[in-house]
């Protein structure tokens, strides 16, 4: 059995620290995803001295100012909790799923240790483990903004599967920390040891970067957008969005719409751009996605332009009131780190149509082989082509 479909339930995670039931979040039974990897056991267990193939020294923590960057479902944070460190994350699932699984072990889930990649980051840090995003640009700018806490004698070491490390992931802990070695791999993990130099001189965080976008996509044609690390194509306009663009419908005045999964909120600026009188709120679980939005949006409408940026799980219960809004526009991501899983794009569907107004319109573009169009018939009972290429589909659905 693949270890990341073992059901947590069934297989705790034993560590030094102690075995804990962890879990993701929002919780599916049906996805069955563990909430940890042998990346996350590897570091743990060398913390702890235990791992010889890594040196077989524990690493001393007690006392330390211990932080933890891009811990995805807080299996490290829930593991060291006695030791109180500083989570640094990007993730609103990640971060609601370490506040579960610090309850559910019985440990505080203090705010100011939960911490966001736009929060400031500690003034210094004596112990820094980093799980490897799938981002290597997130991995660059959170580097950079955490290397004036990092000192001489500050411990640095890195996580990942061996198919997350490569040689620029290496060249990155060189270029903006100090020297960086490898472990051997050991159940397909590796660890990344960096010795901080306070000599060296990075060069400033290149992050966030901006760009035209092409002359012939509708309103935004030529306009700036705005995009922080870690940003899905923080380097270009993808394709599946730039069909999209083609094909947005036109937001009536006084519309409330919705671009989910907004991203850099290329999207949504259009939308608010071809209906001047609509409404705009902009929603992503990520923290940068949604700084990214936001500054994208302001940068061609202005600060007096009325929008919303909200970082949530979708639009889940709670998020926004039922029969609220007018008009939905999504892209829906099929990837959880790692994992492939339209457990996200069925959430989005359903907190969609759970937000829209009878008559209220969910808009979707995919990659044509996903097959959205038999989810959403299945969710609202119709669904229309409204535009499609060899690889892209735009699907239209109604709240009846």
């Amino acid at each position: 059995m693949n270890p990341q479909s073992t059901p947590a339930a069934t297989a705790p995670f034993t560590t030094p620290f102690g075995t804990f039931d962890l879990t993701r979040y929002p919780e599916d039974p049906r996805e069955r995803l563990r909430a940890w990897d042998a990346a996350d056991e590897y570091l743990l267990r060398h913390l702890a001295g235990e791992a010889d193939s890594a040196g077989g020294t524990a690493t001393e923590l007690a006392g330390r100012r211990v932080a933890v960057l891009g811990d995805r479902w807080g299996a490290l944070a829930t593991a060291l909790a006695a030791h109180r460190p500083v989570q640094i994350g990007d993730s609103h699932l990640g971060r609601e799923a370490t506040r579960a699984n610090l309850a559910r072990a019985g440990a505080p889930a203090d705010p100011d240790r939960l911490l966001t990649t736009r929060d400031t980051p500690p003034e210094r840090i004596d112990v820094l483990l980093v799980r490897v995003p799938k981002s290597l640009a997130l991995l660059e700018d959170q580097l950079h903004r955490l290397a004036p806490a990092v000192h001489p004698g500050t411990v640095v070491i890195g996580t990942g599967m061996v198919t997350e490390i490569h040689t620029s992931t290496l060249e990155l802990f060189e270029k903006v920390l100090g020297p960086t070695r490898t472990s051997l791999a050991v159940r397909k993990a590796r660890l990344i040891f960096c010795t901080p130099d306070p000599a060296l001189d990075p060069g400033p965080n290149p992050w966030p970067h901006r760009y035209a976008l092409p002359a012939d996509i509708g309103p935004v044609s030529g306009r700036t957008v705005v995009n922080h690390a870690g940003t899905f194509c923080a380097e270009r306009l993808d394709i599946g969005t730039r069909f999209f663009l083609g094909h947005l419908p036109v937001p009536a005045p006084g519309d409330r719409v919705v671009d989910l999964g907004c991203g850099n909120g290329v999207v949504g600026t259009a939308a608010a751009l071809a209906g001047p009188g609509a409404e705009l709120l902009f929603v992503d679980e990520s923290h940068q996605a949604v700084a990214s939005a936001e500054e994208t949006f302001r940068a061609n409408l202005g600060t007096e332009a009325r929008a919303e940026f909200l970082t949530a799980d979708a639009l889940a219960p709670g998020v926004i009131a039922p029969g609220s809004v007018d008009l939905v526009l999504n892209n829906p991501p099929f990837h959880s780190h790692q994992a492939t899983t339209d457990a996200t794009a069925w959430r989005m569907f359903t907190g969609a149509r759970r937000a829209l107004r009878p008559g209220g319109e969910l808009w979707v573009v995919g990659n044509r082989h996903l097959g959205y169009h038999v989810k959403l018939r299945r969710l609202f009972g119709n669904c229309q082509l409204v535009a499609g290429n060899p690889k892209f589909v735009v699907l239209r659905a109604v709240k009846r």
